[in-house]
């Protein structure tokens, strides 16, 4: 009997272990970036009868992944990375002014951008590191979520592949999380919206990372409406 410890039992290298940590850490909903406030629109759906039970809100999230919001933040988030790697502060202000005017209404534009701002502060003060604060400053004022997860990312050396399907999970889980509670759903409902949403996750990290700003749109124009209506919505739970 071999001795050796098989190939699956050898430990990730340090620098990958700590970036995986990171990012775990970053995207987990016990991050304290307030995700848990916003429904991106979802509050709307559920009160105009859109969204109605666990199939309509798997629905609703597919289209807004892979035709909406979920698709556009991911190419932003690439170009912001990339931007940030290659120290190209004109690319990365571009952009991160593009990703702050690239929302439909108020509304998104105050969850994306207290949310991006958020996870700057708290990343800069638990995890800074050289180059972020350049990074961030080249940003301008205006920092949205999707901006501020590429910028650190890349400042820490994390793969852009690994951010981008992170962030993905992690704003579909909160979409999820949404849903449950305004629905409501039970807690085995709403993982098996998750894992029906797998594939779209998947395919919306690898069209992003090919896709061009040329590509940037979307197609949801219930969910965009969604996001409109909920300004004055009577009762809200949600601050979007």
């Amino acid at each position: 009997m071999s001795t050796e410890p098989e190939a699956s039992a050898q430990p990730l290298p340090a620098q990958q272990s700590a970036a995986l940590f990171r990012l775990m850490t970053w995207l987990s909903p016990a991050f304290p970036v307030g995700a848990f406030s916003y429904s991106s629109g979802i509050e709307w759906a559920v009160e105009a009868g859109d969204v109605e039970g666990a199939a309509s809100l798997r629905d609703w999230l597919d289209a807004m992944l892979q035709h909406g919001a979920g698709f556009c933040d991911a190419v932003l988030l690439c170009y912001a990375y990339r931007a940030t790697e290659r120290h190209d502060d004109a690319s990365l202000l571009a952009v991160a002014e593009l990703a702050a005017a690239f929302v439909t209404s108020a509304e998104r534009q105050l969850e994306t951008l207290s949310q991006g701002r958020a996870f700057i502060e708290i990343a800069r003060k638990a995890w800074n590191s050289d180059g972020l604060g350049r990074a961030v400053a080249a940003c301008g004022e205006a920092i949205a979520y999707p901006v501020a997860v590429g910028v650190v990312s890349a400042s820490h050396g994390v793969s852009l592949p690994a951010t981008l399907h992170g962030f993905l999970h992690a704003v579909t889980s909160n979409w999820i999380s949404a849903g449950a509670r305004l629905i409501p759903l039970g807690q085995t409902d709403s993982q098996r919206v998750l894992a029906a949403l797998e594939p779209a996750v998947i395919a919306t990290g690898s069209r992003a990372l090919a896709a061009s700003l040329d590509d940037l749109g979307t197609a949801t124009f219930r969910a965009d409406l969604a996001s409109l209506r909920h300004e004055t919505q009577y009762t809200r739970l949600f601050r979007s």
